[in-house]
């Protein structure tokens, strides 16, 4: 039965966003007015405070022009007007950051289209099919998709192999191969079939896809706090309640001064305010959120899915991290290292024939050998055509691969099948060769025998070779209390070898699904936290235990939905760069925190002078930045405490670079640059606004 031919599915651009996109800052801007409600305000109440306060300098602002005002009218506006723009900016550094990730949303929302699936009565190709809208699919469902349609729904591959156009998931051109079974399974709604075909079954009911869950992941505005957030929110507000405790003190302290020393004026309730908008830690208070959705946001940029911020931030704790040795370790693929010639034979004449089988030969493995050949003995390539040869690929089912040229018959392959070929030529199998094959096994290499012409030549050596650069990456995670594990199937003494040239600090050999298990929970029973990666069902019951899990987007279902998080790039060393974006965030909280408590000291010395000076002129030694005026003083620094959020919303959204350093040298780091700078640059930009103000008859 034929069905209406599908839209083809849109790539959609997953560019990163510039960090004042022009697209972003207008409904930003809106969305900060929005945020206007006591009910958004509520979530930071750092920032209610300001919010309350501005209300009330708002209303004696009014009363100051229907009535006897406590100060001049344009005084308290002008106070009031700088912090209502403080609780706008704040509200703009959070719009700003959830912009960017609704835009990531918006993005994922496009692959979502209308296409008629093709449903199999029975789950088996070449039975009968209806059409069905994917709206209308059930898990378990069956659907037929062939060359050029569009994978409907979340499902398994359960026959057929083809290949998949992910780009508009992953960003990736080079298509991918799904097929039955294994680890590669796994297809994704809104993908499409390049060739051949495949029965896949349902996997999820509407509205589960995986697309739904991306599109509810990156949604920043719907994340939910972390614990480290948590207590970082109840530092804010303790301090907020320290400072509001103080300010409301006061007021009666300043009426019994003023009635004490029978001269001057009582502080006034805006000035009050001012003081407290000032002392309280607003800086960070502003930015808390944009620093966690801008958080998901980098792991979006990075093409990694996480379930929320908590997932990230713990990222950002973890001190151990189990990666696989296959692809994350070693470069995935074993490569020639070795020759072994057989009795009689040299290592040159080894490789001349090994080089001759392998011409044909588009596998990693094949190519090295070619390689290897051409740099021991300059070996050059023959030319092919002028070789007359009739070229055998591999196959499952032979486990061999070589070359016939004429009645010359070379092949290549495992110890097992090249003996069995071998000996229907009624050939010997040399002992020397078994024992050599025997060795490369010990090793944890893989042995590939070479035959000419029935005539044993010999065992090239193909063995895992590490990730150049990848022993560094280690070192520096170990300078920053960090552990790394290998955890891989080969033996003790291959597992060991390997774990040594990476510079791994431990390593899990001979693993299976148990032992993983059982070592994330060694490890968290210790109270570290544990970081891993996997793709496969078997890798399902170690995932869900771990603190941050990162299941591969070509794994399977189990494995995706047992993660916290989903590399779309199914790159098993991402692992490491989510640790780094994790660290990133904490570094920008320690950083902003660190430098907004430090801004405090410089208002000291501006609002407090200003604000008693009169019942006390002995305050006036405080004012070392000598400002015009105790207007003037008070407005500089409100204007400067509104204006610093602004300044640091570029910081708060990209993030402090990462430094693989130590906790201890971090501090120092921190102190050194936030604190100091935090104590600094009040005290220039609140003398700079004085001047402003004072040249230009502002206040």
């Amino acid at each position: 039965m034929q069905m209406p031919e599908s839209k083809a599915a849109p790539v959609v651009s997953r560019k990163s966003l510039m960090l004042f996109d022009t697209a972003l800052i207008g409904p930003a801007i809106v969305d900060a007015f929005k945020k206007l409600t006591p009910r958004a305000q509520w979530r930071s109440p750092v920032m209610f405070v300001v919010y309350v306060g501005s209300i009330i300098t708002s209303l004696l602002f009014i009363q100051s022009l229907v009535g006897k005002g406590e100060a001049s009218p344009g005084f308290i506006f002008a106070i009031s007007v700088w912090l209502w723009f403080t609780v706008l900016f704040a509200n703009f550094a959070e719009s700003l950051a959830e912009g960017r990730s609704k835009a990531q949303a918006a993005s994922l929302r496009a692959l979502k289209q209308t296409v008629l699936a093709k449903k199999l009565s029975v789950p088996k190709h070449g039975t009968s099919w209806l059409p069905a809208s994917p709206a209308d699919l059930r898990k378990g469902d069956t659907v037929l998709v062939e060359a050029g349609d569009v994978i409907p729904v979340d499902g398994e591959v359960i026959e057929g192999v083809a290949s998949v156009d992910e780009s508009a998931i992953t960003g990736e051109s080079a298509p991918v191969i799904r097929e039955s079974g294994g680890d590669f399974s796994s297809v994704t709604g809104g993908t499409r079939v390049l060739s051949d075909w495949l029965v896949v079954r349902i996997a999820v009911n509407p509205g589960e896809a995986f697309i739904d869950r991306m599109i509810a992941m990156v949604e920043g505005a719907k994340r939910q706090k972390t614990p480290n957030e948590i207590a970082l929110t109840i530092l804010l507000v303790a301090l907020t309640i320290i400072f509001l405790i103080v300010t409301v003190t006061l007021l009666p302290f300043s009426l019994y001064s003023v009635e004490a020393a029978g001269s001057g004026s009582p502080i006034t309730i805006t000035v009050l305010i001012a003081l407290l908008v000032c002392l309280i830690p607003t800086t960070i208070g502003g930015l808390l959120s944009a620093i966690g959705v801008a958080g998901m946001s980098r792991m979006m940029q990075a093409n990694v899915i996480a379930t929320s911020g908590r997932a990230v931030e713990a990222a950002g704790d973890v001190d151990v991290l189990l990666l696989d040795k296959t692809g994350t370790i070693t470069l995935g693929n074993r490569q020639a290292s070795e020759f072994y010639p057989a009795p009689g034979i040299t290592q040159i004449q080894l490789a001349d024939v090994a080089q001759l089988a392998s011409l044909a030969d588009e596998t990693p493995e094949g190519r090295s050998i070619v390689i290897l050949a051409k740099q021991k003995f300059n070996i050059r390539e023959r030319d092919i055509a002028a070789l007359n040869a009739s070229f055998v690929h591999f196959s499952a089912q032979t486990r061999m691969s070589g070359v016939d040229m004429g009645e010359r018959i070379i092949r290549k392959g495992s110890v097992d099948a090249v003996k069995k070929h071998i000996e229907l030529l009624g050939r010997p199998f040399p002992m020397e060769v078994s024992n050599t094959v025997d060795d490369i096994s010990r090793r944890g290499s893989t042995p590939l025998v070479v035959v000419d012409d029935g005539c044993v030549m010999g065992v090239v050596e193909l063995k895992d070779i590490v990730k150049g650069g990848i022993k560094e990456r280690f070192a520096e995670l170990r300078r920053m209390g960090i552990k790394t594990v290998m955890i891989t199937g080969d033996n003790k003494l291959t597992a060991a070898a390997i774990a040594a040239e990476a510079g791994v600090d431990d390593f899990l050999a001979e693993a299976t699904p148990e032992q993983k298990l059982k070592l994330i929970r060694e490890y968290q029973s210790q109270g570290r936290l544990v970081a891993m990666t996997g793709d496969g069902t078997n890798d399902a019951p170690a995932l869900a235990q771990a603190d941050v899990a990162v299941a591969m987007n070509s794994g399977t279902q189990a494995a995706k939905e047992a993660g916290n998080m989903v590399d779309l790039d199914s790159n098993p060393t991402k692992l490491l760069e989510i640790v780094e974006i994790g660290k990133q965030m904490l570094m920008t909280r320690g950083s902003l925190t660190t430098f907004s408590i430090s801004n405090d000291i410089a208002k000291y010395f501006a609002i407090i002078p200003a604000a008693f000076v009169t019942t006390y002129p002995q305050l006036k030694a405080l004012d070392i930045m000598h400002l015009s005026s105790p207007s003037s003083a008070i407005m500089s620094a409100v204007i400067f405490n509104a204006l610093i959020i602004v300044v640091l919303i570029p910081l708060a959204l990209k993030g402090v670079k990462y430094r693989a350093v130590g906790a201890a040298a971090l501090l120092r780091r921190n102190l050194l640059i936030y604190g100091l700078g935090g104590i600094l640059v009040p005290f220039v930009g609140i003398k700079l606004i004085d001047m402003i103000l004072t040249v230009f008859g502002l206040i």
